[in-house]
């Protein structure tokens, strides 16, 4: 997290000889995002409220970023606005950083959901101007003093997502014909000791061994701080594959308390395991107003092998 003191430091970016990004705001309220525009060394081209925006929206075509303040908003001014909005971010490569309240992530994520969405739970000023200042780095220079401490937190998530992408890419046996030295990631003395032979066809996985794995990772949280022995990244592919095997449904807002973490941190994990081809939106097909998340192919193999291979060297599901 991004202290005040470097938000108060942190130069425009016109002053660092960059192109100041174009941000629109669509909000009731705009205080808030006025300010952290400002702080963020943006440049505000336009204010709409939610009534306008459902018909003046596409009247602007050069905008970087879309900051929509979406707290306390009914679902008919979403179901107005957002699709539009999701139109003229894909057709101008706009970024797009969503504030909203937790009991919105399906509503919201039902119709914004990619790479190029940021969202932020009951955020603050200083999560406003951080999320704002990564979203115009795309187009502009962002001083690295703002950037600093963002950045490495997002280097560190894009690291455990790959290595998860990784771990599950190799029980899907897809390394498995490479010779040590060309599998990448694998430490050569590791793999004799603690390496598992490939999974046979056995008795179809139970989901309630899984279950059993969620519930005794929730119950290290009884006795040791949870910011200490957080994973969200697996916590939500056991329960995607739970769900799964129980052929149940999985919203983003049931994902994101799985996932044991901040929602803002769970939507951003639940982005990247999605840009990594492991979890997948599907549409509620009852309820448009809501999406269901699912494993990828990939992701329920790499599970399937994962389970197999614990169950055959006499392992429980961790």
């Amino acid at each position: 997290m991004i202290d005040s003191q470097t938000i108060s430091a942190a130069a425009p970016f016109g002053s660092l000889g960059a192109r100041s990004p174009n941000i629109l705001i669509i909000a009731e309220d705009d205080t808030a995002a006025t300010e952290a525009a400002a702080l963020a060394g943006a440049r505000v081209v336009d204010r709409l409220s939610w009534e306008r925006a459902a018909v003046a929206l596409g009247d602007h075509a050069v905008v970087d970023v879309l900051a929509i303040e979406a707290e306390g908003v009914d679902n008919d001014r979403l179901d107005a606005v957002l699709p539009r909005v999701d139109t003229l971010a894909r057709a101008t490569d706009a970024r797009v950083v969503v504030a909203l309240d937790p009991s919105q992530i399906d509503a919201v994520a039902s119709r914004l959901f990619g790479p190029e969405v940021q969202f932020l739970c009951t955020p603050t000023l200083t999560d406003r101007v951080a999320a704002l200042g990564l979203a115009g780095a795309g187009a502009t220079r962002l001083d690295d003093r703002l950037r600093e401490a963002e950045s490495e937190r997002l280097r560190r998530l894009n690291e455990e997502v790959a290595r998860i992408a990784q771990t599950l890419a190799r029980l899907t046996n897809r390394e498995d014909l490479l010779p040590d030295a060309e599998r990448p990631g694998l430490v050569g003395d590791r793999r004799p000791a603690y390496g598992a032979p490939p999974p046979a066809r056995s008795a179809p996985i139970d989901p309630h061994d899984i279950r059993k794995a969620i519930r005794s990772r929730r119950l290290r949280e009884q006795f040791f701080a949870p910011a200490l022995l957080e994973d969200p990244g697996w916590d939500m592919l056991l329960d995607l594959f739970a769900a799964e095997l129980e052929d149940r449904a999985v919203s983003v807002s049931s994902l994101c308390i799985a996932a044991a973490v901040a929602p803002t941190t769970a939507l951003r994990w639940i982005g990247k395991m999605s840009e990594a081809g492991l979890f997948q939106r599907r549409p509620d097909p009852f309820d448009r107003r809501r999406a269901f998340m699912a494993l990828t192919d990939q992701a329920r193999t790499g599970m399937e092998h994962y389970c197999q291979a614990a169950s055959q060297a006499g392992l429980a599901i961790a």
